[in-house]
């Protein structure tokens, strides 16, 4: 027997989508205006289309090395926390550790500390402690995968370790049986059943580098700047480019969803997995 869904409850969810999803319009209606008409009455209906913000942004260099810089960044950053964090996670279900609680609380705790805490000895690091010769760091695309790694990858293994310990044990032991090494444990029997898990990890970590701008800003200059940072290049003493500021935010969300398209299958199953034991 159907049951009907209340229209009050579809209205509630209609109100709740306009609010979460009018900034986003009206950040594009903000992107194709002038400068001259973003100061006049507002209007909500868009009635004509200047594009020419977007034509500025595909045509500055500079903003196209900075999104690159935001792509290779974060999807190295994602890549690597996912993996790390997935033999970690391996390592502490299934070996017997002492202190293995203890040592995935300690993990957790740079993930709660506020990034700034870190600024300065991640910059003394990077410039200092790191530096060979004439060669540092700072200012790097792998200095700056590597600062992300510091407060994602303890996300990935606490995301990632419900799903490894949902995978019975069982299986591992029914390899070794078989005469699978370990690699082969690890590669063809439970990475392949936590691929939801992973997923969402992936996901997370990848959105969480992507959109950071605090470390960014204060640990790159030119050569590693992101996209985010790139924003702030247009608030001058002069005047702020409203128009170029907003086109620039919506092409950083365009990767975003794109990457969301590609893995929301796997993101509610990822979510859940492990989360019921039999």
């Amino acid at each position: 027997m159907k049951t009907k869904t209340p229209w009050l409850f579809i209205l509630f969810w209609l109100f709740v989508s306009f609010l979460t999803l009018f900034p986003i319009y009206w950040l594009f209606v903000i992107s194709v205006k002038p400068a001259v008409e973003l100061f006049s009455t507002p209007e909500v209906l868009l009635t004509k289309v200047y594009w020419q913000n977007y034509i500025d942004v595909l045509n500055d260099a500079t903003l196209r090395r900075y999104m690159m810089n935001s792509l290779i960044i974060s999807s190295c950053n994602a890549l690597l926390c996912t993996l790390l964090g997935f033999l970690a996670c391996y390592a502490l279900s299934r070996f017997d550790l002492g202190g293995k609680e203890s040592i995935f609380f300690w993990t957790i705790t740079n993930r709660m500390a506020p990034p700034a805490v870190f600024l300065l000895p991640l910059f003394l690091l990077l410039t200092q402690v790191y530096k060979i010769g004439d060669f540092s760091l700072a200012d790097t695309r792998t200095g700056m995968i590597l600062v992300y790694c510091t407060f994602n990858l303890p996300f990935a293994i606490w995301t990632l370790r419900p799903t490894v310990d949902g995978i019975p044990k069982e299986l591992d032991e029914a390899a070794y049986v078989d005469g699978a090494s370990p690699f082969k444990v690890i590669t063809e029997v439970v990475f392949p059943l936590a691929r939801p898990g992973l997923a969402v990890t992936l996901i997370l970590t990848w959105v969480f580098a992507w959109n950071e701008y605090l470390l960014a800003a204060t640990l790159t200059n030119f050569n590693a700047r992101t996209l985010t940072t790139g924003l702030s290049e247009y608030v001058t003493t002069t005047g702020t480019e409203w128009g170029i500021m907003a086109a620039i935010s919506v092409f950083t969300l365009i990767p975003a969803l794109i990457v969301f398209s590609l893995v929301q299958r796997h993101i509610v199953a990822g979510l859940t997995f492990g989360a019921v034991k039999g």
